[in-house]
């Protein structure tokens, strides 16, 4: 890949790693600039627009084969939630583990692992990118999430899907740890953008995200929610959390995270 798009994954992957080594306080500091917050907003827009513009919104991520696929690949995020409910959950094999589907849909669902797995399913080898500068290769096997939509029935006014997951990265005074993230109706209803239950052909590791993951194979790793309870279909991201559209957006980096 060259050009603007490859120059602009580049500056944000050394931007991001360079900014993982200062305090929290510092990068907030940063990211509230009106200055900085502006520049980077419009290049965010650039890029989205340019990404598919040039690629076109069904454009695929590159697949690979069997024998491309990693061996013993670093998980990206929280490891373990390791809560007391999500604890009970694991310990049953998530039998009792219900992915809640609301917001602006027309029919509200709680679909359990049978549900989903009943449901057309659609495996791919991928190639996960952390924003960190590494990478690896797996095979993914989940529902389509243009399935689920679909059988929730989208409200005319929803415009973004927002993940809301397990794991909490720290424990703030606002109460906006618990990891979430949020896409829109475009990349939600990709033929790639899969709710994963398994990896590799064996039931999603809790390191990975058991017992449901996003895969969001044109955006950087920190877009794929790991860990999922709950989907909700929004109109906007007003009063959710800090209001950016995810954990990490809220902390200062890109929300349209494409590759």
């Amino acid at each position: 890949m060259s050009g603007p798009l490859a120059s602009r994954r580049r500056w944000l992957q050394r931007a991001l790693a360079a900014a993982g080594t200062l305090t929290l306080g510092a990068c907030e500091r940063l990211a509230n600039s009106e200055r900085v917050s502006s520049a980077l907003d419009a290049e965010e827009t650039w890029t989205r627009r340019a990404q598919r513009w040039l690629l076109g919104r069904a454009a695929l991520a590159p697949e690979y084969s069997e024998r491309d696929i990693s061996q013993d690949p670093r998980s990206n995020g929280t490891s373990d939630p390791d809560t007391d409910a999500y604890n009970a959950l694991a310990q049953g094999g998530f039998a009792a583990w219900r992915l809640a589907v609301g917001g602006l849909v027309e029919r509200p669902l709680r679909l359990s692992l049978e549900d989903l797995r009943g449901m057309p399913a659609r495996t791919q080898i991928t190639r996960h990118d952390c924003v960190e500068g590494w990478s690896y290769i797996a095979k993914w096997t989940g529902t389509p999430l243009a399935a689920v939509l679909a059988r929730a029935g989208l409200a005319a006014r929803a415009r973004y899907i927002v993940f809301y997951c397990a794991d909490t990265l720290e424990i703030t005074l606002d109460g906006t740890g618990q990891y979430y993230e949020s896409i829109d109706l475009v990349d939600a209803l990709h033929p790639q953008t899969i709710l994963a239950y398994a990896m590799n052909d064996h039931p999603l590791p809790i390191p990975y995200g058991a017992p449901l993951r996003l895969r969001l194979e044109r955006q950087l790793g920190y877009k794929m929610a790991k860990y999922i309870m709950a989907i909700e279909a929004v109109e906007s991201f007003k009063g959710i959390s800090r209001g950016s559209g995810g954990f990490w957006e809220d902390r200062g980096y890109e929300w349209y995270a494409g590759i």
